[in-house]
């Protein structure tokens, strides 16, 4: 990416890294089983047109399949990060999903990027994408590299979001899914 984007102050990001606001219920969390629900994606190369509107794509998040979903999870939150570009490299640069899920398994569908509008049913933008200017996006910023090569990976965690006024967010496991490179 370019050096023109812009990065949310260091002050906000410290509040977001380390959990987005969900507290972990124990220092070594369970691990999740993710993968992907659509062949096309396979964690080698981010699968033509999937790339931001810029470089001619119409991207969206992968569809995901989560299995091994803690009890007391109501929700699976996806962090997109771009690994080779500091700014957008972790806390979720390009975006934060939710998806509302019950039981121990989930697929969740892919999103449209560069939209807070038209979401699968049961999809939510948590947060958008930490870029600006060119690079803005309301939600989820697709692999927006031009095909340098950049590598995208996603942070994946079963929590329990807070429905209720005093209760707290919580993070029960987490597992990362490397997207592939564009």
């Amino acid at each position: 990416m370019k050096a023109a984007i812009a990065v949310i102050p260091a002050l906000f990001l410290a509040a977001c890294v380390s959990g987005g606001g969900y507290k972990p219920v124990a220092e070594n969390l369970p691990g999740l089983s993710v993968s992907f629900a659509d062949p096309a994606w396979n964690g080698k190369q981010i699968p033509n047109g999937q790339q931001c509107q810029m470089f001619g794509g119409k991207g969206a998040t992968p569809a995901l399949k989560v299995d091994n979903i803690p009890p007391g999870a109501n929700a699976i939150i996806v962090e997109y990060n771009d690994l080779s570009y500091g700014p957008l490299s972790n806390g979720g640069g390009h975006g934060i999903i939710g998806h509302w899920v019950e039981g121990k398994r989930a697929v969740l569908a892919a999103v449209p990027g560069e939209t807070a509008s038209n979401l699968p049913a049961g999809s939510f933008i948590e947060r958008k994408a930490m870029s600006s200017g060119q690079y803005a996006s309301p939600g989820y910023l697709p692999p927006c590299s031009g095909g340098r090569g950049n590598t995208y990976a996603a942070v994946v965690k079963a929590v329990y979001k807070a429905k209720k006024e005093g209760e707290e967010n919580r993070l029960l496991a987490r597992q990362e899914i490397v997207l592939g490179s564009y």
